[in-house]
């Protein structure tokens, strides 16, 4: 762990410091057959095919970004919103839902939403901090919104269905927006100022007129359900279905006359960086993770956490710290192998539902999203906000919505028919 801390705090990417300190720690402990446990440990992470979803769900994310639709999408949904006080920001949260439902991943949500939906609610007026912070939050629902690739890979690690996780994820991130959104309309009540109305000629027609301008996303919203629907319906599996998005958004986007030779190629390589990034941090952490199993840390954390003279759900509380904790230093994906070997089977032990504890683990990931001082939502948005826009301020920005993502768990957590309800059905 110390090695780990020196590499990490000299800029050695996590991917490659994990990777490092996992062989160095076997050579020194098993000798040259120390190299066969480590490979012997990725092979059997990576032969699960379940991870194939991961590159089909970021290629799908890569080819909409490109055609256009978040930014008719965000448009559209302000017009729709009309002259309501605080109408965009709410709008604001709306899109994230859907681009969610789009992508899986965080950081091109954000980014796209930082490059469009910001400039007009600074433009319109609106409060910096809450334009900031629903943004950054909001944007962060990919965590947990099907196709969220932080249940995937999760899935596949703990031995449990993508497909209940995902059916799972939907009432919580239900939950989230609209605790999101119920915030922004209780402080622009209380201080209107705060969030002017949408200043464009289309928002004065009557609603059916406004639902006009919807028709451009028709198509969006078919691919959405035809990923989701053949998972949920039992016609396809989850690698399936990515497959089927895949190529349903290369259709959407040629339907749209924004699909390209420069496009393609552009999608193809930012899949290509952000999964090769994923593979590289996945393999690093299994393989530290499968020596630290070998040392014994795996049957002392687990009897640690067994053992403890205390009601089951201070143990889930304890897991919840842990992961926290975690989140302060290092990547989600090393989180996810570290933590998920050991806790999954303590979680089933001590007869909760392993469904439930991935969504309050996702949850969980979505605070660390936000959370200083590592906070990646808060990285993606300065890359792309305007120059004024300091790291500090968005760090204050997001403060009041990690408390709302705080409740959020806690209701979950007291309340697991949350998510449980729909995967029940």
């Amino acid at each position: 762990m110390a090695a780990l801390f020196t590499l990490m705090a000299i800029g050695v990417p996590l991917g490659a410091s994990t990777l490092l300190i996992s062989v160095g720690t076997a050579y020194l402990s098993f000798g040259s057959n120390g190299f066969i446990l480590v490979t012997s440990a990725v092979t059997k992470v990576m032969d699960k095919q379940t991870l194939i979803a991961v590159p089909f769900f970021v290629f799908m994310a890569n080819v909409m970004e490109r055609s256009g639709i978040a930014k008719e999408l965000f448009n559209s949904m302000a017009i729709l919103g009309g002259r309501m006080k605080g109408g965009v920001a709410v709008q604001t949260c709306l899109v994230a839902v859907i681009l969610a439902a789009m992508s899986g991943i965080v950081g091109g949500e954000i980014v796209l939403l930082g490059l469009i939906a910001l400039p007009q609610l600074f433009r319109l007026g609106y409060d910096r901090k809450l334009s900031i912070g629903v943004l950054c939050a909001s944007g962060s629902l990919a965590t947990l919104i099907p196709p969220s690739v932080v249940l995937i890979v999760y899935g596949a690690e703990a031995g449990v269905s993508v497909r209940d996780l995902f059916t799972a994820g939907i009432g919580p991130g239900l939950l989230l927006a609209f605790l999101y959104v119920s915030y922004v309309l209780i402080r622009i009540r209380l201080n209107p100022a705060m969030g002017p109305a949408y200043d464009a000629p289309e928002a004065e027609l009557p609603f059916l007129e406004r639902l006009s301008y919807l028709k451009g996303l028709i198509l969006p919203f078919l691919l959405i359900f035809g990923v989701l629907g053949s998972i949920y319906g039992g016609i396809a599996t989850v690698t399936e279905s990515a497959a089927i998005g895949a190529i349903g958004s290369l259709i959407v986007a040629a339907a749209r006359r924004e699909l390209t030779v420069k496009s393609i190629r552009e999608a193809l390589w930012a899949t290509t960086l952000t999964t090769g990034s994923i593979l590289w941090l996945i393999i690093g952490a299994v393989s530290l993770v499968g020596i630290y199993n070998l040392l014994g840390g795996t049957r002392f954390l687990g009897g640690l956490l067994t053992e403890l003279d205390v009601a089951p759900i201070v143990v889930i509380m304890v897991m919840m710290l842990i992961i926290f904790f975690l989140g302060t230093f290092l990547e989600w994906i090393a989180i996810v192998f570290i933590t998920v070997p050991v806790f999954a089977p303590v979680v089933v032990q001590l007869g909760y539902d392993p469904v439930w504890f991935g969504i309050l683990f996702a949850m969980n990931i979505q605070i660390y999203m936000l959370s200083p001082p590592f906070g990646p939502a808060c990285f993606y948005l300065k890359s792309v906000a305007p120059k004024d826009v300091t790291l500090q301020e968005i760090f204050l920005a997001v403060l009041p919505f990690i408390g709302l993502q705080l409740i959020g768990l806690a209701l979950v957590m007291a309340f697991p028919q949350i998510a449980l309800w729909l995967p029940g059905l």
